[in-house]
């Protein structure tokens, strides 16, 4: 089965703020333009977060998946990341498994809802295209390939396309 990874590209948010269920629109570029057109050509089922930026690459037709949604990062969303305390930065560097930022979610409920959506996946045995987010998709290709997720491991890069065989 061929699955094509694809995260979402720049949002119209300012760089540096921390967004994961921030719901912010896409910069109309190029490269969403493009990103459009090669979803659009797929003849395949195309699953996609809820996110508007990733809907607006995905297209009508694609199944939305609440599964696929960003890490939720409470307090800190729509804040600057220069303004997220350090010492919790280095509570979440030391155990992204358990901690949550305040009022979101842990590393762990992210992974338990991306590797239900991978078995679901497999199970159903069929090409598909999946739009989502950093953090999402760097637990779901590893995932796919067999291999042990890394939840600080670097993400994907905006506007990426990559594609597992498995």
């Amino acid at each position: 089965m061929k699955i094509v990874l694809i995260r979402h590209p720049t949002t119209a948010l300012a760089p540096g703020l921390c967004y994961g269920r921030l719901d912010p629109g896409l910069r109309e570029d190029a490269a969403a333009a493009g990103l459009r057109a090669l979803v659009a050509a797929w003849p395949g089922r195309v699953w996609t977060s809820p996110a508007r930026r990733c809907r607006a690459i995905a297209g009508a037709a694609a199944v939305i998946d609440a599964r696929l949604a960003e890490l939720d990062f409470g307090a800190w969303e729509g804040r600057p990341w220069a303004d997220v305390p350090r010492a919790d930065l280095d509570r979440w560097a030391a155990d992204p498994l358990r901690f949550a930022p305040p009022g979101g979610e842990s590393g762990a409920a992210l992974l338990a809802r991306v590797q239900d959506f991978c078995v679901m996946l497999c199970d159903r045995a069929e090409d598909a295209v999946v739009v989502a987010h950093g953090g999402s998709l760097k637990l779901l290709a590893p995932m796919l390939r067999g291999t042990v997720p890394d939840l600080l491991a670097a993400a994907p890069p905006l506007g990426s396309v990559s594609e597992i065989r498995c």
